[in-house]
């Protein structure tokens, strides 16, 4: 897997990984779109810069561990880990077809490179609770990852699993927030209220950076800080936009769990050229 580190190497495989998205989407005919578009810039700066991680040592009991709790955005997961050369590029046009190994949502039996399988959503954080727990009693020192939709926070599992990681002061665990604002019924303040989400955080003792989630430069900072820090663990609510990188979907919840059509893809497609990165023929 090839290291990149400098933010316009990184912006641009971002790009790609959007690409691949809205090409598995459209293919499959059926699957999520806003979620899987703006969490692009997080996947690629995490698999590409900020894991100590090694697709040819997937076992690895050194390796940093990434849990998914929204298991409904597999398609950038898919899509980041074909890139880190996790399984195959090719593979990525197979999306919730019978038999592919990518299913809809995240399956750790059958994806290369997933951790925990997710679908029922509020259940991520505490798997890497877990993790990030067994490493604390055994003294190892590699870091856990949890990413979390904003809307889960909806469910008292979350809440659990926040408190029980402040109170077992649990270093090395870092939950990032895909706050974008949206859930599949509507925007999430009026289905019910997030915020002040920071300071419910620090209240259960956590440490809390807000970022704009699609700048790398910040998400990189913000994940090295994350890591400085020792005694307790961190979140990252990371601001971003639903859909990002196609206009007519960003900020519209209804894209939430919707794919695009032909025409529309080809449209997000052209639109994502013009931002660069990989964008090769497309026969959509």
């Amino acid at each position: 897997m090839k290291r990149l580190t400098e933010e316009g190497d990184l912006m641009r495989m971002a790009t790609t990984v959007r690409k691949d998205i809205i090409e598995m989407l459209v293919k499959a005919g059926s699957g999520h779109s806003a979620g899987p578009l703006d969490l692009a810039d997080i996947a690629v700066a995490l698999y590409f810069n900020i894991l100590n991680i090694d697709p040819k040592k997937k076992n690895d009991p050194a390796r940093d561990r990434l849990y998914v709790s929204p298991g409904h955005t597999a398609p950038v997961w898919y899509a980041t880990l074909a890139r880190a050369g996790f399984f195959p590029v090719e593979e990525l046009k197979t999306l919730r077809k019978l038999g592919s190994r990518l299913q809809g949502h995240l399956d750790r039996l059958t994806t290369p490179g997933v951790e925990s399988s997710a679908a029922s959503l509020g259940q991520g954080l505490s798997i890497a609770c877990g993790c990030a727990y067994a490493g604390k009693l055994n003294q190892l020192a590699y870091q856990t990852y949890c990413i979390l939709s904003d809307g889960e926070h909806d469910e008292g599992s979350v809440w659990e699993a926040i408190s029980f990681a402040g109170h077992y002061k649990l270093a090395h665990l870092t939950a990032i927030v895909d706050r974008n604002n949206i859930q599949i019924d509507g925007p999430t303040e009026q289905v019910m209220t997030k915020e002040p989400l920071r300071e419910r955080y620090e209240a259960f003792g956590w440490h809390v950076i807000d970022i704009d989630g699609h700048n790398m430069e910040a998400i990189l900072d913000a994940c090295s800080e994350a890591k400085a820090i020792v005694e307790k663990p961190v979140c990252i609510i990371a601001h971003t936009i639903p859909g990002k990188g196609v206009d007519y979907m960003e900020f519209d919840y209804k894209w939430h769990g919707t794919p695009p059509d032909k025409k529309q893809a080809r449209e997000a497609l052209k639109q994502l050229r013009t931002l660069g990165g990989k964008i090769e023929s497309s026969d959509i």
